[in-house]
């Protein structure tokens, strides 16, 4: 690392999940960094993000298992959650998190100076201070993230709305919501809320929820949401949105019939934009894209060749390990001489909805747009023993590959952690592995992770003989004469009383037809 200019080496405008990795980096390289941060340490996902609304979905999950939960003679204890200690304890665990993983990691840094006031951009080596002081550094990294985006409809803005951070920080359930957005954060607070009482409607513009995952899955999620008792309107059009002394109207069209939805609240949840204006990015040569994005090249440097940009603010996607992955990236470019390509060719996603969606790769169609024939293996949980135990067979696994190599190019899976099972497929990208590779790898029983090597199998075997071989039984009892056998048998109809030679037997065959090869 050279760097001669400036009282810093590195200066980091945001402090965010980006800029503090890459404040962090430039601190590894042994750099002198400024951070600066005129709002609150941590940015959107510990803050009012990813951190708040999950453990608020859990709450509302548990809620929801103590009626639905699918095991005859567990009792069902229906009851009303008590909204503010739960949102208590969420604004706890945030004040946790931001002091330990931000506050406390910070203090490990000496090298790092934190300027708590906002920042404008003078040039690419200069940064002005609120309080009218001056930062020059080398090199600059703008990280300053995103903010919820609202569209323009006719009424919205005199009428008001909630947004993610306003919706999760009420001081009660509302008694009705109507959540205009149907990809990830709309969805997710749709059925928390839904789970907590609230009836929700939700609208979306385009053909299903979760449009830019696997069509299959946003056709499969909706009807799951609607047997929950959510009112789910796909490919409307929002005309209106009024707001009197009742709470709101959203006067929208289902193709050619005029509708309207009723509610105390209205949630915009259609999507996020990059925080880019009062910054001084116009004036020293970065430029902007359509969305207000920063734009950059492959290694996060912007049109001024002193500044580089990562996170939400360079536009989609916008997840919190991706902001983190490329504030890194971005830093040590700056500083070492852009070594580092960004890359992206291998993304997990998940929407924590439940069941829930997680992707990585191509769908079939997109495969097809890029001149690739695709193989598709589509697998039912019901044939998953996992799923069969835990009673809940909602979802499915389906794999992607190349019909020409065999190799995995995507993954989209519909299940109840499906968020645990990506990262396998992750990797198989990742690495190129084939569908033999997946096959041909050990995993545990009764895990929802053994739906993948199943669907893989199910590639070349038939789904129905494979789901025979894979999940034969649930429990196995052994009883030490008949008579025992046959008096616990009496009350429990769907058992099968064999000898323990043909149960032996039996599990030679199994082994047999498990083991022979798959491709």
């Amino acid at each position: 690392m050279s760097v001669q200019h400036g009282e810093f080496d590195i200066a980091i405008v945001g402090g965010g999940s980006a800029g503090f990795a890459a404040a962090i980096k430039g601190a590894e390289l042994g750099a002198r960094v400024a951070l600066i941060e005129g709002g609150t340490l941590g940015g959107t996902c510990v803050n009012v993000g990813c951190v708040p609304s999950k453990t608020l979905i859990r709450a509302a999950e548990a809620q929801h298992r103590r009626v639905h939960h699918g095991f005859r003679g567990v009792p069902a204890t229906d009851g009303q959650p008590d909204w503010p200690t739960v949102r208590a304890e969420k604004d706890a665990l945030v004040t946790e998190l931001r002091q330990s993983k931000y506050w406390n990691v910070l203090r490990a840094y000496p090298s790092i100076t934190l300027l708590q006031e906002r920042a404008t951009l003078v040039s690419g080596r200069e940064v002005r201070l609120a309080s009218g002081r001056s930062v020059t550094a080398a090199k600059i990294v703008v990280t300053t993230g995103a903010s919820p985006w609202a569209p323009p409809i006719p009424g919205l803005a005199e009428a008001g709305s909630l947004d993610n951070a306003s919706a999760m920080a009420l001081g009660r359930l509302p008694q009705s919501l109507i959540v205009i957005g149907a990809s990830a954060v709309g969805l997710e607070l749709a059925q928390m809320f839904a789970r907590l009482g609230t009836p929700v409607t939700i609208l979306e513009a385009l053909p299903r929820v979760v449009p830019a995952e696997d069509a299959d899955i946003g056709n499969a999620l909706a009807d799951y949401l609607r047997s929950e008792g959510l009112d789910v309107y796909t490919d409307v059009r929002v005309d209106r949105v009024n707001r009197g002394s009742d709470g709101y109207e959203v006067q929208y069209h289902a193709g050619s019939a005029a509708r309207a939805a009723r509610a105390e609240q209205v949630l915009v949840a259609a999507g996020r934009r990059a925080s880019t204006a009062g910054f001084g990015l116009d004036t020293i040569g970065v430029t902007l894209g359509t969305k207000g994005q920063i734009v950059v090249d492959e290694f996060l440097q912007t049109t001024n060749p002193n500044v580089y940009a990562a996170g939400d603010v360079i536009g989609d996607p916008m997840f919190v390990y991706v902001a983190a992955h490329a504030g890194a990236l971005a830093a040590e470019n700056a500083l070492t001489g852009n070594e580092r390509r960004y890359d992206l060719s291998a993304l997990p996603k998940v929407t924590f909805t439940d069941p829930v969606v997680s992707s990585v790769g191509l769908t079939e169609n997109e495969a097809r747009a890029q001149g690739i024939e695709p193989l598709v293996s589509k697998l039912p949980l019901e044939y998953v023993p996992r799923a069969l135990a835990a009673r809940d067979t909602r979802g499915f696994v389906k794999l992607v590959a190349d019909a020409g190599t065999k190799k995995i190019i995507g993954t989209h899976i519909l299940a109840a952690e499906a968020g645990e099972m990506i990262t396998e497929p992750t990797l198989a990208i990742r690495l190129g592995l084939t569908i033999e590779d997946l096959t041909a790898t050990f995993h545990p029983y009764l895990t929802l992770s053994e739906g993948i090597k199943l669907a893989a199998q199910a590639f070349t075997k038939d789904v129905a003989k494979l789901s025979a071989m894979a999940s034969f039984c649930h429990y196995i009892f052994f009883f030490p004469d008949p008579e025992m056998a046959a008096a616990w048998t009496s009350s429990h109809p769907d058992t099968t009383v064999i000898s323990v030679p043909d149960a032996f037997e039996l599990g030679r065959q199994m082994v047999a037809a498990r083991w022979r090869p798959a491709l």
